[in-house]
């Protein structure tokens, strides 16, 4: 049942109180979406779009300016900035200006922490299907 509720949320100011039409775990999910922030949810949310993995390609064979990579992917040059702003916050890409070009590049993360979080949750699926695999190994076959 969904009813109007008083939930206390985070700002950058301090505690509001805030009016919601919500049960009070939508209140808690809602926090937990909007205040999220961490080196590895930063990677992940910049190479969860293809067009920032395919600029992440093209620097990968050499430094390029914004203009390049907004011609490169037929691009508007703030739609452009906007993409290198989000991998220059993950530090996947830095930026430098000379003049009135400003140049992009390979920045200085590596992904070890990422590499290791993927490496982590495939042997966690593994072991969840080796076990599912001896399940059935020891379960007698049902259909006849």
């Amino acid at each position: 049942m969904t009813r109007l509720r008083r939930c206390t949320l985070p700002s950058p100011s301090g505690l509001r109180e805030v009016q919601l039409t919500a049960t009070w775990e939508s209140c808690i999910l809602n926090h937990m979406v909007q205040f999220k922030g961490s080196g590895l949810d930063d990677t992940f949310a910049a190479v969860s779009d293809p067009t920032r993995r395919g600029i992440l390609e093209r620097l990968g064979r050499g430094d390029q300016s914004i203009s390049q990579l907004a011609t490169s992917f037929d691009m508007t040059l703030t739609g452009m900035k906007k993409h290198v702003g989000v991998l220059e916050k993950s530090r996947l890409v830095t930026t430098r200006k000379l003049g009135r070009v400003r140049t992009c590049r390979i920045g200085p993360r590596r992904l070890a922490e990422e590499a290791a979080w993927i490496e982590r949750y495939q042997h966690m699926m593994e072991a969840r299907f080796n076990r599912m695999e001896e399940l059935l190994a020891r379960t007698p076959e049902e259909i006849p």
